[in-house]
């Protein structure tokens, strides 16, 4: 009897760790005290995976028991989360950053006695000093009073030169081409949001389809879902995605996850 008892509780136990250990996919929104914070990196330390927060500030991972989460923006301090029974039973998580505050160093900005008020500050200057400030900017010893200038007339009817100078050619080499720094920032901003939309992509598929059409319908094993994801991408799921053709991409998976699992099960 008791080593049927001792039996019993090492298969409860083992059954208990495998289901804290099951992966399932929470929803999060991000805060500060003045607004949702969008455009954060979100990624379990854990498994290595990310996501960013949408314009809303909401995010979808998936996570377990013990995994913990790193929440990173720049303008605010990086927060650490650990996910506990709480978090994966309600499948959903709020989480509040603190701004960041930079504090300069003290300089001491006035070394005069002026308040930077014209009204105030003239009373206060000494009049020993106003005297040689007014003597110095009317001083005229060192001016020629006897030179005669040329004459200042313009011929009003001389048309003047038109200039067909291209003011970017002194910037241009043999053979180069003139650019300017805004176009690099256009392009950069443009790769960084493409890369973000790569990354967010399993996690936006995910919430339009549905969790029961990928593990109930098409019976994809959870831990398998990324992996699948890959296995579809050679198709241009992420392009069908930008170019919004949602159907193609459902019938994609649909076909796409009978050859994948025959090859898992082969596995």
């Amino acid at each position: 009897m008791t080593k049927k008892l001792l039996l019993f509780f090492i298969l409860f136990s083992t059954i208990n760790v495998f289901a804290q250990k099951k992966n399932i996919i929470i929803s999060g929104k991000i805060t500060d005290s003045l607004s949702t914070v969008r455009n954060a990196h979100i990624i379990n330390l854990k498994n290595r995976q990310g996501t960013f927060s949408s314009d809303d500030g909401t995010f979808r991972i998936f996570v377990s028991i013990g995994d913990s989460l790193q929440i990173s923006s720049i303008q605010h301090i990086t927060k650490k989360i650990l996910i506990d029974e709480k978090i994966i039973k309600d499948k959903t998580i709020d989480i509040k950053l603190v701004a960041n505050t930079y504090v300069l160093d003290e300089f001491d900005l006035k070394r005069h006695d002026l308040m930077g008020r014209l009204g105030i500050d003239v009373k206060d200057v000494p009049n020993n000093r106003k005297d040689s400030l007014l003597k110095r900017t009317m001083d005229f010893s060192k001016v020629d009073m006897n030179l005669v200038e040329a004459d200042d007339y313009i011929d009003k009817r001389v048309r003047p030169p038109i200039n067909n100078t291209d003011p970017t050619a002194a910037f241009v080499g043999a053979g180069a081409k003139a650019t300017f720094a805004f176009k690099y920032s256009e392009k950069l901003w443009a790769l960084r949001q493409e890369l973000a939309r790569k990354k967010a992509f399993p996690y936006t598929i995910i919430s339009e389809l549905g969790e029961k059409f990928f593990f109930e319908e098409l019976k994809i094993p959870i831990e398998n879902y990324f992996h699948f994801l890959d296995y579809c991408n050679p198709l241009g799921i992420e392009k069908l995605h930008k170019e919004k053709k949602l159907l193609e991409i459902i019938k994609i998976f649909r076909q796409e996850s009978v050859s994948y699992l025959k090859i898992i099960k082969k596995e």
